[in-house]
């Protein structure tokens, strides 16, 4: 399955999860990774996809007047907690390679503020290893659970230290492996858009930054419940979608299959794939929820 395969599926995927609704359960799925019901209330309805694997802003420590980069920013919800941190003389840039995301992400921030919106934020329709973004000109990047979904992960690596100014930091949240994945895992499309089967290992996401020039690399196990995201099991019918097997190995998705669904049901094509995997196998025996920091 070549890189750009495994980009339009992303794609593909995340363009979908982008239109849908969200409910309770996708707040319970943010807190269970770090959120707060302040956090979550601050935020305009249908920001939170509960596709989040932690909490960055809990641990970036953002101070006005400086500028974060949010990588695979989705529907805004970090880069609008980042904006009143970083205040009206900072920058909160949110970066997603889907059109529907950042086009629910530059919705959901008109709504933000009280309807005021921030003018501080921003939001660029780019891959994350192709930051459309000077050198040298981010104080402080973040992300949460995208890393692990690009193809070309020192691509990424390299692009980050390009734009973070010297002494500028990481502080990020992904999902990194603990043990090789099971084939049905790993061979498997919607565990890959649930950012489980395009995870590195905890040493090669390490080795992966300090080859790209970070310092002080860390990579911490959160020991965050990854079988979480079977709390969106409330929340479907009959919609989970259906794969078929393809030449390459992978699974397909056939969302356009679902058509038995109520439409008063929710559905998360990302969230629907995970909780089938949850349904056979602990997630945490094979992955960590990890917070990532480094210095340039």
């Amino acid at each position: 399955m070549t890189n750009q395969h495994v980009i339009e599926q992303v794609k593909k995927g995340y363009g979908t999860a982008a239109t849908e609704k969200t409910g309770l359960a996708h707040r319970e799925i943010a807190k269970a990774f770090g959120y707060t019901d302040a956090d979550l209330d601050s935020l305009p309805e249908n920001t939170n996809l509960g596709l989040s694997c932690g909490n960055p802003i809990a641990t970036a420590h953002l101070q006005e007047g400086e500028i974060v980069v949010d990588l695979g920013c989705g529907a805004g919800i970090d880069v609008l907690l980042a904006a009143p941190k970083v205040g009206p003389n900072g920058r909160a840039i949110g970066i997603d390679m889907t059109p529907e995301m950042v086009d629910r992400a530059k919705s959901n921030s008109a709504k933000a503020n009280q309807g005021k919106g921030y003018p501080q934020v921003e939001f660029h329709l780019a891959a994350i290893d192709k930051i459309p973004l000077k050198s040298e000109s981010a104080d402080c990047l973040i992300s949460n659970c995208v890393i692990n979904l690009a193809p070309d992960k020192d691509k990424v690596f390299r692009e980050m230290y390009r734009i973070l100014k010297t002494g500028g930091r990481l502080a990020i949240s992904d999902i990194a492996l603990k043990k090789n994945l099971p084939d049905e895992v790993a061979n498997n499309a919607l565990a890959y858009l649930g950012c489980i089967s395009g995870a590195i290992s905890m040493r090669d996401y390490q080795e992966g930054l300090t080859r790209a020039g970070f310092n002080k690399v860390q990579i911490i196990d959160t020991h965050k419940d990854l079988n979480s995201y079977a709390l969106v099991d409330n929340q479907v019918g009959c919609c989970t979608p259906t794969m078929s097997t393809e030449s390459s190995g992978l699974l397909a998705m056939a969302p356009e299959e679902t058509s038995c669904c109520s439409p008063s049901k929710e559905q998360n094509i990302v969230l629907d794939g995970l909780r089938e995997l949850i349904q056979k196998y602990d997630l945490n025996e094979f992955a960590a929820s990890v917070q990532v920091f480094a210095i340039k």
